[in-house]
């Protein structure tokens, strides 16, 4: 079986390949579900406390203290302009390793309603993102899987945020 993909500019304008099937872990948002690349996610952890960074972006929550390490958080309703929820018992934080301004890796958090399960997504089962007439270059949805009934937003955790926007973000951690 061959790997779907698609071609998209970088952070630095360069065209990659994305390879879109494999293995995502899956989450919510509202009713919404989305999925991010397994090989992206190095954990998952229950919501801590945040401990807030002032002059941040309103999505950046502040950072946290992972053995050690600190992190930077943020939410991703806030992010996506959606409505804000308290967090509960089942609100969680994804510590995904993506790329910062200059390419290099970097690790952050993202705070979610709640996580789903690792789902296997194959090439028949992905299709592009939907285009609403605007273009797509900058889009940070990778693709959009249908599986069981449902619709899943895949997501390009690499462009979730802009350049600097994550330079913002790892110049406090």
């Amino acid at each position: 079986m061959t790997n779907s993909a698609t071609i998209a500019s970088d952070s630095t304008g360069k065209n990659t390949e994305i390879k879109r099937a494999g293995k995502y872990l899956t989450f919510h948002l509202g009713k919404e579900e989305y999925g991010v690349g397994i090989l992206k996610v190095k954990e998952i952890i229950g919501i801590m406390e945040i401990t807030q960074v002032p002059n941040m972006p309103h999505y950046a929550k502040g950072v946290v203290n992972l053995r050690g390490k600190v992190i930077p958080i943020i939410d991703l309703r806030d992010k996506f302009s959606m409505a804000e929820k308290e967090y509960d018992t089942r609100t969680c934080i994804i510590v995904v390793e993506t790329k910062d301004h200059g390419g290099a890796a970097a690790v952050i958090g993202i705070v979610v309603d709640e996580v789903s399960e690792v789902r296997h997504l194959t090439e028949k089962e992905i299709e592009p993102p939907p285009d609403f007439g605007v273009s797509n270059q900058n889009s940070n949805v990778l693709g959009m899987a249908k599986q069981q009934g449902k619709v899943i937003i895949l997501l390009d955790i690499d462009r979730v945020l802009t350049a600097e926007e994550m330079f913002a973000l790892t110049e406090t951690a």
